[in-house]
């Protein structure tokens, strides 16, 4: 009956290894959720390689793969994603945002595609369906998992997530723009009441102006939303390749000591729901 959250990348645009990027973690966007048995992996950023080895060595073969959206940064980890070229896996790739141009098996396969990558799709031997649906959508799977979606702000298009299992709730809303001054009613929807949200907290308010138009939002932004919608605990994310360790402490205790209920998102944290 366990729900948890793993963290495997936090962070936004590029992957940043370097000895400045060590407490917090340089590899882009990519989260497995446990829901009792069963898997969700959200997002396949460089994150998602760590992710792969890991399920190997666990033997676990089944997972739903579901992408925010197909911006290189969360999905250049798929190709070397070690279990989809294990036959006998299973995995159910979805997203939301493409569904009138071409859809989510196309982007993957041009990813791979010659003359950017030299194994294409068709190489990985594990079963892989693809499914498009439109944000807003919501499932249901086995165990009583309940999946809720809704669409973001963000160019080309964006999807959040909200996994409910066991009377709990993870949020998971990366790469969406807010207006200043006006909540996004489609994220408060989505996140009310749920016992964790990770957040797309890219920038502050104070470096929020001159950003506008690319697409995230500010860990303030994030804070405020979560308390208007009762949520219980606030994780930073997507976090600014810029941003080094010490810059990456300074906001987290400035998050900290304006709503308590919140920590930053860091590479191998498990988090218990």
């Amino acid at each position: 009956m366990s729900f948890a959250v793993k963290f495997w990348g936090v962070r936004g645009s590029i992957a940043c290894p370097s000895p400045d990027h060590i407490a917090y973690g340089g590899n882009t966007s990519c989260i497995e959720i446990k829901a009792g048995d069963y898997r969700f992996i959200l997002d396949a950023g460089t994150g998602i390689r760590s992710l792969g080895q890991d399920l190997l060595k666990s033997g676990h073969k089944n997972s739903h793969l579901l992408l925010t959206h197909t911006h290189w940064d969360h999905i250049n980890g798929f190709p070397f994603f070690a279990p989809a070229y294990v036959p006998g896996n299973s995995f159910h790739v979805m997203a939301g945002h493409l569904m009138d141009i071409g859809g989510i098996r196309q982007v993957l396969a041009s990813q791979m595609a010659n003359p950017t990558f030299p194994v294409p799709l068709e190489v990985m031997q594990a079963d892989l369906t693809f499914e498009d649906f439109r944000s807003g959508d919501s499932f249901s799977f086995h165990d009583g998992i309940k999946v809720v979606t809704a669409p973001l702000n963000h160019p080309n298009g964006a999807t959040g997530y909200r996994i409910e299992y066991n009377a709990k709730a993870i949020c998971y809303v990366t790469d969406t723009e807010h207006v200043i001054g006006k909540p996004d009613q489609n994220v408060l929807g989505l996140i009310e009441g749920a016992d964790l949200v990770i957040y797309d907290t890219t920038y502050s308010d104070e470096s929020f102006e001159t950003k506008i138009g690319w697409g995230h939002s500010t860990w303030q932004e994030a804070i405020r939303l979560c308390k208007a919608a009762g949520v219980k605990k606030l994780a930073l994310f997507h976090h600014d390749p810029e941003h080094t360790d010490d810059i990456m402490l300074e906001i987290e205790n400035k998050a900290i000591a304006s709503w308590e209920h919140c920590f930053a998102a860091k590479e191998q944290m498990l988090v218990m729901v």
